[in-house]
């Protein structure tokens, strides 16, 4: 591994790359990036340079070009092996070379290799990539560009070949982005993490926008942009024309179709959010959870956040329910053998040590407790969706070498597990985390900036309440000499509110006597065992100027379907699936794990002479340290709470438990609280959490001084305002309720379900005299909400 700071030349100059130029077109739903990357040979030799860079997992690069003087030269896309055996050709014989390919261990980290740079010469590159912008929990579209790729953590045992990308004290090249935003649907604003100038809309309805990052950017964080349209939420169909020059029945010379889903689910299937679920939560505690959320003032550590994050959720969980919680470093650990019924013991043991919860776990090793959660027992039994027993939540904020491992686990336990991850601050792999969220039939959530943890947690807390949905089929309806074929895999998982997209070629004409120029795609699903079906109307008239951004995210979703075919696919079928992935990538012109975009200056008048400088750009700004870099921890130690040996391994006889064929029963007394580590004294609690962290399991609140505060109030002034025939719990979680809707009703998502429980636990009680106990809570509290809005 390359010094913190080494990404320079023998003479301490810059290394070569000068500058990033990025144009960012959305067209509703998808966006196309053009990059244009600006290199400088400095050095007195010839330069043979690698930039090894981040970009989203589900991006589709389709176009690569190298500009040399006033020279253009587009590259192709090739079978990966020959590409790279044209390359070494190349620079070997000194001529100038460009070679851009996908990572083998991860489809997030593309390798650039610019070969024979002539000494003080110039160069700019422009890489082309697709994507999906994917839904936030406040209706926006979030688009990424990442700044930081994180060292893959690759444990000493290993020998597999990971990129090394080295972190750097200062970032020698600058980002400029503009963007255009194209809509059906009218724009409402577009928000940044960074500095942008004013958006301009170029129309009279608002649906035709630019604005431009703000000048003297460095590119030292992820930019991330998040666009607000009026109508996020509505199920839309876009047919493309094809591409002139392709061959008609090919998938580039079709017409392609994205159908935008949103599924509605049946408000009286929605009104009862199972709760016999278990629940297991994976928390990352390497050395990186230590850094800031953010560089803003008063940041919270990322671990900070998780722990705030874990205590909303186990408050928030229905009663019932099973639970447990596991940190995972070098070596991982869980709060309990086995998963334990939810219950105020129990609860109150996790919130205890979720307290002591620290970054202190070493590397990112997330392969080994995913195969421990995965071999315990699920429970319970009797669910009424036998196909999902678990709901796994997992918090990460790195990468690992072994992403491809990791995903074809999850995939292989989906008859029994639903993953939901999430991918903490700059540098999360989204390989990793949208991969294991597929895999495992959940929902991804990334958490960058200034975001808050708790709100996306609490989005995916809500998706994994619902039922399970099953028997999912996807019929089209098309006049007579029209066929549609579907491209997107089979749907595995919808959820209220969360968009599906389906990709699909329309073969055929529409014949002229028919008149006929519509068609419907109709998606049904069981859900609680009742039927449901939605529909959609589209039109067949291809829009034109689209840049044919929707076949290339089509041929790439069929690329990917292919790929994890491959892998786990027999020996005798793989090299078929494998001309078939090369055939289809070259065909669309878009990346694959067995392609890549090779050009060669084969018109250049001038060998390039002279020894070979090779150099590694960084690709962003790395903050604080990891203990990744340190002496590596044992991979294969797990502890259940137990004392830890000095080697990290649990003391003798903690494990045996482990066996147990069903989760044990848990007093209060049988909680041995072994030695903890000293936590240091924490800022004063947002109140918000603080109320929260108030509450029993059951969902009520006792009258207390604590609570009193929370409220502004003395523990006499909230006493002496309680009616004489309400109980004085009851009194306590009406004023809580009344609080919430009040005065946290814009943060509604992170305390809905602790709402629900407290009103449910409310009309389980003596209901005498509740009117005049929210009457008298309003004075109290100076607020005017109303018993119906409580729901009590």
């Amino acid at each position: 591994m390359v010094n913190c700071c080494g990404l320079v030349s023998e003479k301490n100059v810059p290394v070569p790359l000068k500058s990033i130029s990025v144009q960012l077109h959305v067209r509703d739903h998808v966006a196309s990036v053009h990059s244009s990357l600006q290199y400088v040979n400095e050095e007195d030799r010839p330069l043979d340079a690698m930039f090894v860079f981040p970009l989203p997992a589900d991006a589709a690069i389709c176009h690569f070009s190298a500009k040399i003087g006033e020279q253009e030269i587009v590259a192709e896309v090739q079978d990966k092996e020959s590409a790279r055996d044209q390359y070494d050709d190349a620079v070997s014989s000194g001529q100038q070379a460009f070679l851009l390919e996908e990572s083998d261990e991860s489809s997030d980290v593309f390798r650039l290799s610019v070969g024979c740079l002539s000494s003080g010469q110039n160069a700019s590159i422009t890489i082309v990539y697709v994507i999906e912008l994917s839904i936030q929990v406040d209706h926006a579209l979030r688009f990424c560009l990442p700044a930081v790729l994180n060292p893959r953590y690759t444990p000493a045992a290993s020998a597999a070949s990971v990129p090394e990308v080295s972190s750097a004290c200062v970032i020698p090249y600058t980002l400029s982005l503009s963007v255009d935003v194209r809509s059906s649907d009218r724009i409402s604003r577009l928000e940044s993490s960074c500095p942008l100038d004013p958006l301009e809309f170029l129309d009279a309805q608002h649906t035709h926008a630019t604005v431009n990052l703000s000048a003297g950017h460095r590119f030292d964080k992820d930019v991330e942009l998040l666009l607000y349209y009026e109508n996020t939420h509505q199920s839309t169909a876009v047919v493309e024309a094809g591409a002139a020059a392709a061959q008609s029945g090919s998938l580039m010379g079709d017409p392609a179709l994205m159908i935008s889903l949103y599924p509605e689910f049946p408000a009286e299937v929605m009104s009862s959010l199972a709760s016999q679920r278990e629940f297991v939560f994976l928390v990352d505690r390497s050395g990186s959870m230590s850094w800031k959320m953010h560089h803003g003032k008063d940041a919270q550590k990322r671990i900070e956040s998780a722990r705030d994050t874990l205590l909303l959720l186990l408050k928030s969980l229905p009663m019932g329910c099973y639970f447990n919680i596991y940190g995972f470093g070098s070596c991982f650990e869980c709060f309990f053998p086995q998963s334990v019924v939810y219950s105020e013991v129990t609860m109150e043991e996790a919130l205890r040590r979720v307290k002591s919860m620290s970054a202190d776990m070493g590397g990112t090793e997330i392969l080994q407790p995913l195969k421990h959660i995965y071999s315990q027992p699920c429970y319970p039994r009797c669910f009424s969706h036998p196909e999902i027993f678990s709901q796994l939540f997992v918090f990460t904020d790195g990468e690992v070498w072994n992403t491809k491992e990791v995903l074809d686990l999850v995939k292989s336990q989906t008859f029994s597990h639903r993953c939901f991850s999430f991918g903490i601050g700059e540098g999360a792999s989204t390989a990793l985390v949208t991969g294991m969220a597929r895999e495992g039939s959940g929902h991804a959530q990334f958490i960058t900036g200034t975001d808050r943890m708790q709100p996306k947690v609490m989005q995916s807390l809500r998706f994994a309440l619902q039922p399970a949905v099953d028997d999912i089929s996807v019929d089209w309806t098309v006049p007579e000499g029209v066929m549609v074929d579907m491209l997107s895999p089979p749907i595995s998982a919808l959820f209220q509110g969360q968009r599906a997209l389906i990709y699909a070629q329309i073969k055929g004409q529409v014949k002229a006597s028919s008149g006929e120029t519509e068609g419907a795609v109709t998606v049904k699903y069981r859900l609680k065992d009742q039927p449901v079906t939605n529909q959609l109307q589209f039109t067949l008239k291809p829009k034109e100027d689209t840049g044919l951004t929707i076949h290339r995210l089509a041929a790439r979703s069929v690329i990917r379907s292919l790929e994890l075919q491959e892998q786990a696919g027999r020996a005798s079928g793989v090299e078929n699936i494998r001309s078939r992935i090369v055939e289809l990538s070259v065909q669309a012109g878009v990346s694959s794990v067995h392609t890549a975009f090779i050009s060669v200056n084969k018109d250049s008048k001038q060998t390039v002479k002279g020894p070979l400088l090779q150099r590694r750009v960084p690709t962003g700004l790395m903050f604080g340290g990891s203990a990744a870099y340190g002496a590596p921890m044992p991979i294969n130690c797990i502890v259940f709470g137990a004392p830890m040996n000095m080697c990290g391994m649990a003391a003798p006889g903690a494990l045996g438990s482990a066996r147990r064929a069903r989760p044990p029963a848990y007093s209060s007394a049988q909680f041995k609280r072994s030695k903890q580590p000293t936590v240091e004294p924490e800022p004063r609690m947002d109140p918000l959490l603080r109320l929260v962290s108030l509450q029993k399991a059951a969902g009520c609140w006792e009258l207390n001084a604590a609570l009193a505060d929370v409220f502004g109030k003395t523990e006499d002034e909230v006493t002496n305002h309680r009616p004489a025939q309400v109980d004085g719990s009851v009194w306590a979680t009406v004023l809580a309720l009344i609080w919430l809707r009040a005065y946290k009703l814009d943060q509604r998502v992170e305390w809905q379900f602790v709402a629900m429980k407290a009103a449910s636990w409310v009309r389980s009680q003596k209901r005498d005299g509740l009117s005049q106990c929210v009457c008298e809570g309003n004075m109290l509290l100076g607020s005017q909400v109303t018993e119906d809005a409580l729901g009590i």
